[in-house]
C-alpha cells in the first residue's frame, strides 16, 4: 500500500493504492459505483472490474481510493494483466462530490502507475468523461456498442436455429464443462485482450453470482467437441436479458452457427418473459453488426476507450 503525497493534490484529499481491499472497503466502492449509476444512467465500473473488488489480491489489479476528509469521493481500477496491450482503466467520482477535480486527480494517478501507457473507458460515452479524456491527454481508439432488442408479444418474431451439419446444442454442466469451454472460450477470443485471457477463477466468480443459470449457457458441439457456445444473462431488476458471451471457434465460423447460437439464446430469454434483450459489439466489426441488426438490433448506448498515444 502506498499513499500518493503528490503536491497537486489539494488538503483533505487523499489517495490510495492499493492491491486489495478489505470487505468494508469494497462495500464502500460497491456503494459509490451504485450511487453514480443511478445518477448516470450507466456503471461506470464494468463486471470485471466490480468482481475483482473482493476475493483478495488478484495479479496485476490495483485499487485507488480517494478521499476527501475522510470520505471515499472516488474510486479507480487498473489491471495490467495482459503481456502486449497498456494496462487497462476505470474509474469512477460520486455524483455529489463532482466539480472538484477528483477526476483529474484519480486520472493522473492511474495514469503515473500505469508509466504513462494506459487505456481507460468511458462507459456511456458522457461529456465529463471525454473532456477528462482529453485533459489527461488520452485519444479515443475503440467503440463499443449496447445494442438492444424487443422480445415482446409485439417485437418482430426470433427466427429458428439452424445448426449446421453434426453440430448439436445442449446446456453447461458446471464442473464438467469448465476446463472445455475455457479453452473455448480462448481460441474464440484468441483476438480480444479481455474476453479471451479469463481463467478458471473469473469463471468460478460468475458462477457464484446470483444471476448465474447454467440453463441459459447453451455450448455447441460437433464430435463431443465445442465449437461454439451462447452464455445469456438476466438482469432481473431491469428486466433485461443479454447476449452475455457468444463465440464460435475459427474452424466453425461462416456457416451459419453463430447466427443460430444467437436465435437459441433470445429464445431461451423471450421464454423467460424478458420484454428486452442487449448485447455488447465493437463498431468495427461490421459483420457482426450486421448479423445483429438483422436480428432486429439497434444501438441503445455506446462506451468508449480512450489511450495515450502509441
Amino acid at each position: 500500500m502506498t499513499d500518493d503525497a503528490a503536491a497537486a493534490l489539494e488538503p483533505g484529499r487523499q489517495i490510495q493504492t492499493l492491491d486489495e481491499l478489505t470487505e468494508e472497503q469494497a462495500d464502500a466502492v460497491i456503494a459509490l459505483i451504485e450511487d453514480a449509476a443511478r445518477t448516470d444512467g450507466t456503471t461506470a465500473v464494468s463486471e470485471q472490474g466490480r468482481l475483482q473488488l473482493r476475493g483478495g489480491r488478484r495479479e496485476g489489479i490495483r485499487h485507488f481510493l480517494l478521499t476527501e476528509k475522510g470520505r471515499l469521493a472516488g474510486y479507480g481500477q487498473l489491471e495490467d494483466t495482459d503481456p502486449v496491450e497498456a494496462p487497462a482503466a476505470e474509474l469512477v467520482v460520486h455524483p455529489a462530490l463532482r466539480g472538484r477535480g477528483h477526476g483529474r486527480a484519480l486520472g493522473s494517478a492511474l495514469l503515473a502507475a500505469s508509466g504513462k501507457r494506459i487505456r481507460v473507458w468511458a462507459h456511456g460515452g458522457k461529456s465529463a468523461a471525454r473532456h477528462l479524456a482529453q485533459v489527461l491527454g488520452l485519444t479515443l481508439f475503440r467503440e463499443l456498442r449496447q445494442l438492444r432488442r424487443p422480445l415482446g408479444p409485439e417485437a418482430p418474431p426470433l427466427p429458428e436455429p439452424v445448426l449446421p451439419a453434426g453440430v448439436t446444442v445442449r446446456t453447461f454442466v458446471p464442473g464438467q464443462d469448465d476446463a472445455a469451454w475455457l479453452a473455448a472460450n480462448a481460441a474464440a477470443f484468441a483476438h480480444h485482450p479481455e474476453q479471451g485471457s479469463l481463467v478458471q477463477r473469473d469463471l468460478d466468480d460468475r458462477m457464484a453470482q446470483p444471476w448465474f443459470d447454467p440453463k441459459g449457457f447453451f455450448l455447441a458441439e460437433r464430435e463431443g467437441e465445442v465449437v461454439g457456445f451462447h452464455w445469456t444473462k438476466i438482469h432481473a431488476a431491469e428486466q433485461l436479458g443479454e447476449v452475455y458471451v457468444l463465440g464460435v471457434l475459427p474452424g466453425a465460423q461462416g456457416g451459419g452457427l453463430g447466427k443460430a447460437l444467437t436465435a437459441v439464446g433470445l429464445q431461451h430469454l423471450a421464454a423467460a418473459g424478458l420484454p428486452t434483450a442487449m448485447l455488447y459489439v465493437d463498431a468495427d466489426n461490421p459483420a457482426a453488426l450486421a448479423v445483429y441488426e438483422g436480428l432486429g438490433f439497434s444501438t441503445h448506448e455506446v462506451d468508449l476507450m480512450y489511450r495515450t498515444e502509441s
